[in-house]
């Protein structure tokens, strides 16, 4: 798969996710190196008002999806692949202000589980607010989402 053609595949994903889309997330970047994830910066991800650090639960939040979605980077159909482990380190706060960025790659795939690992910046990927390791499970692309609708018209094959 090219790399707008993933760009495109992690953009339909990510525009079903609810939750994301109330954070206003969005696909930096997209290819077989791995996924990048933007979270804007609004005093609504602040876990303190008087301080407007990032609270720890959005950087969760975008660092599980960003995993998750780095699935779609190495897998050729789309398949549904939820989190089975996630570890987060927090290195250190993020700051009031800044927009965070989520990247992720995966760097092992076997039959059924998917191992990633990550990171979470804000200026410079060399410095790091969080560090991240996942599993995802492999469900396959024959599970069905909706009332009978194919799971592959989220990877935007039909």
């Amino acid at each position: 798969m090219n790399d707008l053609a993933l760009l495109a595949r992690a953009e339909r994903f990510l525009s079903v996710l609810r939750h994301c889309q109330k954070l206003g997330m969005r696909v930096h970047a997209a290819n077989t190196d791995g996924m990048t994830l933007v979270l804007p910066y609004s005093p609504q991800i602040a876990g303190d008002a008087q301080t407007g650090l990032v609270h720890g639960g959005v950087l969760t939040t975008l660092m599980d999806t960003t995993c998750g979605m780095a699935t779609l980077c190495v897998l050729p159909e789309f398949e549904l692949c939820p989190t089975l482990d996630l570890r987060i380190d927090h290195m250190h706060p993020g700051e009031a202000g800044k927009d965070v960025y989520g990247f992720a790659q995966c760097y092992r795939v076997s039959r059924d589980v998917i191992f990633t690992r990550g990171y979470a910046y804000q200026n410079d990927p060399a410095q790091p607010i969080a560090q991240v390791v996942g599993t995802f499970m492999r469900l396959g692309k024959s599970i069905k989402v909706g009332v009978g609708a194919p799971l592959a018209t989220l990877g935007g094959e039909a």
